[in-house]
C-alpha cells in the first residue's frame, strides 16, 4: 500500500515551508526549531518527498524548497532512515524525474545524487539501469530529468563509476552517452558532452576506448548553435588537450583555428572555456611548434579579451573615484593562512610569495571569479615565457597603440599587457624601458582609479630592472610616486600600492635605507587612514620593509615613528581575532630588524605571545576531551605565536634570557613539538633552534626530552618540520660540545638516509650536511665510522654555499671525523677536493686542516699515483687547490708567469712556483 500524508500533518508542513521563505529573523529561527522537533518523527521526510513530487497545486518554490530541506535531512542523518522510508523517497525520485518544471526536476536531480553519494550507488542498483533506459523516452522532461541526474552523478561519482565495485557500469554509459550528442535537443546534447567530459581527466578506461569516436562527435558539434554545447565542446578539447594529445595532434591546425574564433565567441561563458586551451597548450612540449604560425591571429585576440567589459566596470564601482571613508563589509576580507616559519641556510624564515606572479593581483575581489580577462592576461602571460623575444614583434605594434589610447578602458589594458610580458618578454623589452616606465610612472597619477591600480602592478612586475638602474633615473620618481598612491582616495588603488610598494622593498632591499623616514612617514600615515582589509596588506609592507633593510632601521628616529601605531594595534585586538595573524608577523620582521631596538616593547609582545600558546594548547586539550562540547581550536594562532617568539630570539639575542626565565616557554614548546599539526611542529622546531642560540642555559635541562622527538622528527615526509628539526640539532650540537655523545645514534642514521634520498630539496640537504658535520665536529668518534656513507653527497650540498659560520663549523666537524677515520674518505677524495675549493676565504686553521688532509693524502698515495688521480680534476679545480693549498706543480696549471688564475701573493704555497 502506497505511503499517504495525513492531512492536517501536511497542512502543518506546507504552512513551515511558507513560513521559512519569511525575511523576517524572528520567524526564521522559529522554523529552525520547529524543523529540528519534525526530524524526531521518521516520516517527515515522506512528507517533504510528497510535496516535492505529488503536490502539483503547490508553486514550484514552495515545492523545490521541501526537497532541498529534505536533501539536507539525507545529508546530515540518511544512515538512520528506516527502510521504508528511503524505500518510498528513492522511488518517488525515479517515478517523477519528468516533471513538466525545469525547477523540480532540477531539486530531484540534486536529491537523487545526495543519496547516491551517501555509498547507496552500491545499495541502489537499479538507479543507473533506470536513468539511463528513461533517457530512450520520448518524452523530452523525463529524457532531460533524467540526464540531469545522471550528470550531477558523473560529477559526484566519476571514480566509483569506473570501478569494479559496480561492475564497471561506464562500459555500457559512455557508448549510451555518445549516442545523445546528434540529440535535436540542444540541452540534451549539453548534457550528454558534459556526462562524458567527467571522465577525461581520469582516463577512464571506457572513454578511452571510445576516443576516436569521442573526438569525432566533437569536431561534429563544433559549430552548434547552443552556447552551452559550444562551451562543453572547448571544454572537452582543453581536457583532451592535457590528458590525449596523440589524439589532436593530427588535428592541431584545425583545432587551432576553431579556438582562435571561440576565443572571440559572443557568449563570454564560451570565449572563457576557449582562452583555457592557450594556459593548457603553453604547457605542452610541443606548443612552440604548432602555435608559431599563429601567434599573428592570436595575440591580437588576447590582447583584446585584456579589457574590462561593461559588466566588469560596473561590479567594480569603476566610475567610482574616492571611496576611502566607505567601511569594508566582513566578505571583502579573504581569509588569510599564516606560512609556518622555514629555515634556511642563511636563517631567514620564507615569507609567504609576495605578488610577483600572482596574475589576479590585478583585479579585485569582486572579480575574483575567473574572468576573460584574467584568463587572456595569464594565457599571454606564460605565453610570454615559451616564446621569450619571439611574442614582440606581434605585441609592440598593438601596445603603442593601447598604451597612449585617449579611452581609459584601452588604455588600462595596454598597461597590464604590458604587466602580463614582463616576466617571458623582460630581456627584449629592456630596450623600451627607459622611455615605457616614465610613462608609467605618470600613469599612477591617472584621473581613473582603475588605470592608477593597474599602473601600480606593472610596475612591480618590472621592479627588479628599476632597481638595477641608477636609483636617480627611476627608483627614486617610482617610490615617490607609489608612497603617494598608497595614501590614494581610493581604496583598490591603495591595495595596489602596497602590494607594489612590498615587491619594490623586496627587490631594492637597503638602497631604500637614504629615504627611510619618508617611506615610514607614508606607512604610518596609512595606518590612520586605512579601512580593515587594506590594514592587512600594510601590516605586509611594514614587515617587508623590515625584512628588506635590516638592522638600519634600529635609528631611535625610525623607532619613534613606527613602534607606536603597531603597538596601538597590537593593544586594540583581541586575542581571538584573527587580525593578529598579519600584525604578529609584521612584529616578527620588525623585531629581527629592530634587534636590541625592540627591547622598550619585548616583554608585553612576549608575553602575549606565551599566552596565545597556552591558550591554543589549553583549548585543544578541551576539544580532545569532550569534541562534543568544545570547538576544535584555531592553531594558527599558536603558529603565528610561536614565529614572533622566533623573531624575538633571533632579534633580541641574549636579551630574550630574563623574559624566558619568567616563563613557562619551555614546558609549552616540549608539548608543542609533540602537536598532531605538522606546522605546529614546524615553528616549534625553528623557535627551539633560535632559543638555543640566544639563551642555551634555559634549553640545556630539557634536552633528554627534546631529543628524541627531534629525532622522530626527522621524517622527510613532512619536508618544512623535517628541515627545522634538523637545523635545531645542529644548533644544539653546537652549544652542547662532547655532552651531545649520548644523542647521536638518536639522529645520525636518519640524517645519514635524508643525505642520501633522491629528490630531496636544496635547503633540506644543506641543512642535513651542515647538521652531520656539526655533530662529527663534537663527537667525531661516534659519527666518523659512517663517513663512507655520506662524504660524496655532503660534499655535493655544500660545495654552492656561500662562506659562513654554519659551514665553517660543518668543515671542521668533516676534517675532524676524515682524521679518525681517513678511509671513509678515500673513495670520494675528488668530492672532497672540490668541497674544498668551494670556500673563498676560510679561516687560517680552517685553511691548515685543509691543507694537512690534502698533502697527507697526496703523501700516502706517492707521487706517480697522485699525478694519475689528479688527472680526473677539471681545470679550475686544479688552479685552485694549487694556488690556495699548493698540492700540484705548478706546471699542471700552466706556469705562473701568465695563465694561473692564483694571484702570485699565493705563488709561495706552490709547489716549485
Amino acid at each position: 500500500m502506497d505511503w499517504q500524508p495525513d492531512e492536517q500533518g501536511l497542512q502543518q508542513v506546507l504552512q513551515l515551508l511558507k513560513d521559512s521563505q519569511s525575511p523576517n529573523t524572528a520567524t526564521q529561527r522559529i522554523v529552525q526549531d520547529k524543523l529540528k522537533q519534525l526530524n524526531q518523527f521518521p516520516d517527515f521526510n515522506n512528507y517533504l518527498i510528497f510535496v516535492l513530487t505529488r503536490l502539483k497545486s503547490e508553486d514550484e518554490p514552495t515545492r523545490s524548497l521541501s526537497g532541498l530541506i529534505l536533501k539536507n535531512n539525507v545529508k546530515a542523518h540518511y544512515q538512520s532512515f528506516p527502510p521504508p522510508v528511503a524505500d518510498f523517497i528513492k522511488q518517488e525520485c525515479l517515478n517523477n524525474i519528468g516533471d513538466a518544471s525545469s525547477l523540480i526536476r532540477a531539486t530531484i536531480g540534486i536529491l537523487i545524487t545526495t543519496i547516491a553519494s551517501k555509498g547507496e550507488l552500491q545499495m541502489w542498483p537499479e538507479l543507473l539501469p533506470q536513468l539511463c533506459n528513461l533517457l530512450n523516452s520520448e518524452d523530452y522532461n523525463t529524457c532531460e530529468g533524467a540526464f540531469g541526474a545522471l550528470q550531477k552523478i558523473c560529477e559526484d561519482s566519476s571514480e566509483l563509476l569506473d570501478s569494479d565495485a559496480l561492475n564497471r557500469p561506464l562500459n555500457i554509459m559512455i557508448p549510451k552517452f555518445l549516442q545523445f550528442f546528434k540529440h535535436c535537443s540542444p540541452k540534451i546534447r549539453s548534457h550528454a558532452i558534459a556526462c562524458v567530459n567527467q571522465f577525461i581527466m581520469d582516463r577512464a578506461q571506457a572513454l578511452m576506448d571510445n576516443i576516436d569516436t569521442f573526438i569525432e562527435h566533437l569536431f561534429a558539434l563544433a559549430v552548434d548553435d547552443d552556447p552551452e554545447v559550444r562551451k562543453n565542446v572547448c571544454r572537452a578539447l582543453v581536457m583532451l588537450l592535457e590528458v590525449r594529445i596523440d589524439r589532436l595532434i593530427p588535428h592541431m591546425h584545425s583545432i587551432i583555428q576553431y579556438m582562435l574564433q571561440r576565443t572571440q565567441d559572443h557568449d563570454e561563458n564560451v570565449a572563457l572555456e576557449a582562452c583555457e586551451f592557450w594556459l593548457t597548450l603553453a604547457e605542452q612540449p610541443i606548443c612552440k611548434e604548432v602555435l608559431a604560425s599563429h601567434l599573428v591571429q592570436l595575440i591580437p585576440i588576447l590582447v583584446n579579451g585584456m579589457k574590462y567589459s561593461e559588466i566588469d566596470i560596473i561590479l567594480l564601482k569603476g566610475d567610482v573615484e574616492e571611496d576611502e571613508a566607505v567601511p569594508d563589509s566582513e566578505q571583502d576580507i579573504k581569509p588569510r593562512f599564516h606560512k609556518s616559519r622555514t629555515v634556511t641556510l642563511t636563517h631567514e624564515a620564507e615569507r609567504p610569495d609576495g605578488s610577483e606572479d600572482a596574475e589576479d593581483d590585478d583585479d579585485d575581489d569582486a572579480l575574483s571569479d575567473w574572468n576573460l580577462r584574467k584568463c587572456s592576461a595569464a594565457a599571454l602571460d606564460v605565453l610570454a615565457n615559451v616564446f621569450r623575444e619571439e611574442l614582440l614583434p606581434h605585441l609592440l605594434p598593438l601596445l603603442k597603440g593601447l598604451l597612449f589610447h585617449p579611452e581609459w578602458v584601452v588604455k588600462e589594458s595596454g598597461i597590464l599587457v604590458l604587466g602580463a610580458i614582463a616576466e617571458g618578454c623582460m630581456q627584449g623589452m629592456v630596450p623600451y624601458l627607459p622611455e615605457l616606465i616614465p610613462h608609467l610612472i605618470q600613469c599612477l597619477s591617472d584621473k581613473k582609479a582603475l588605470v592608477r591600480s593597474i599602473a601600480c602592478w606593472t610596475l612591480s612586475r618590472y621592479a627588479h630592472w628599476v632597481v638595477s638602474q641608477p636609483p636617480d633615473m627611476h627608483l627614486k620618481p617610482l617610490m615617490t610616486e607609489l608612497l603617494k598612491r598608497i595614501l590614494d582616495g581610493n581604496k583598490r588603488v591603495q591595495e595596489a600600492a602596497c602590494s607594489a610598494f612590498a615587491t619594490l622593498e623586496e627587490e631594492a632591499c637597503t638602497e631604500l635605507v637614504p629615504y627611510l623616514s619618508y617611506i615610514l612617514d607614508t606607512l604610518v600615515f596609512a595606518f590612520g587612514k586605512y579601512q580593515h582589509k587594506n590594514l592587512l596588506i600594510l601590516y605586509d609592507a611594514i614587515g617587508t620593509l623590515a625584512d628588506s633593510v635590516g638592522h638600519h632601521l634600529n635609528q631611535p628616529e625610525y623607532i619613534q615613528k613606527l613602534m607606536p601605531p603597531l603597538i596601538q594595534k597590537w593593544n586594540e585586538l583581541k586575542d581571538e581575532d584573527k587580525d593578529l595573524f598579519p600584525l604578529l608577523e609584521c612584529l616578527s620582521s620588525v623585531a629581527t630588524a629592530l634587534q636590541s631596538g625592540f627591547l622598550p616593547y619585548c616583554e608585553p609582545v612576549y608575553q602575549r605571545c606565551v599566552t596565545l600558546v597556552q591558550k591554543t594548547l589549553a583549548q585543544a586539550m578541551m576539544y580532545t576531551q569532550h569534541p562534543e562540547q568544545y570547538e576544535a581550536p584555531d592553531k594558527d594562532f599558536m603558529i603565528v605565536a610561536l614565529d614572533l617568539l622566533s623573531g624575538l630570539a633571533e632579534g633580541l639575542g641574549g636579551h630574550v634570557e630574563q623574559l624566558v626565565a619568567r616563563s613557562n616557554i619551555m614546558t609549552l614548546l616540549f608539548q608543542c613539538m609533540q602537536d598532531s599539526m605538522p606546522e605546529v611542529r614546524q615553528s616549534s622546531f625553528a623557535l627551539l633552534g633560535d632559543l638555543t642560540k640566544a639563551c642555551f642555559i634555559h634549553v640545556k635541562p630539557c634536552i633528554a626530552e627534546f631529543m628524541p622527538i627531534l629525532g622522530t622528527n626527522l621524517n622527510p615526509e613532512f619536508i618544512s618540520v623535517c628541515n627545522n628539526a634538523t637545523w635545531a640539532i645542529g644548533e644544539i650540537c653546537m652549544q652542547m660540545g662532547a655532552e651531545m655523545q649520548p644523542y647521536v645514534q638518536m639522529v645520525l642514521s636518519n640524517l645519514v638516509e635524508i643525505i642520501n634520498r633522491p629528490n630531496t630539496p636544496k635547503t633540506l640537504l644543506e641543512n642535513t650536511a651542515i647538521t652531520i658535520g656539526r655533530l662529527g665536529y663534537v663527537c667525531p668518534q661516534e659519527v666518523a665510522p659512517m663517513l663512507q656513507q655520506f662524504i660524496r653527497p655532503w660534499c655535493t650540498s655544500l660545495r654552492n654555499i656561500r662562506d659562513n659560520e654554519e659551514k665553517d663549523s660543518a668543515f671542521r666537524g668533516i676534517c675532524m671525523m676524515i682524521g679518525v677515520n681517513p678511509g671513509g674518505v678515500v673513495q670520494d677524495f675528488i668530492f672532497f677536493c672540490d668541497a674544498v675549493a668551494s670556500w673563498v676565504s676560510p679561516k687560517d686553521d680552517l685553511r691548515d686542516m685543509f691543507y694537512k688532509i690534502l698533502h697527507g693524502f697526496k703523501d700516502q698515495v706517492g707521487e706517480e699515483n697522485w699525478q694519475q688521480f689528479s688527472e680526473q680534476f677539471p681545470p679550475l679545480l686544479k688552479e685552485r687547490l694549487a694556488a690556495f693549498y699548493g698540492v700540484f706543480v705548478c706546471v699542471i696549471v700552466g706556469g705562473c708567469a701568465g695563465e694561473c688564475a692564483a694571484s702570485r701573493s699565493h705563488c709561495a704555497l706552490v709547489e716549485g712556483g
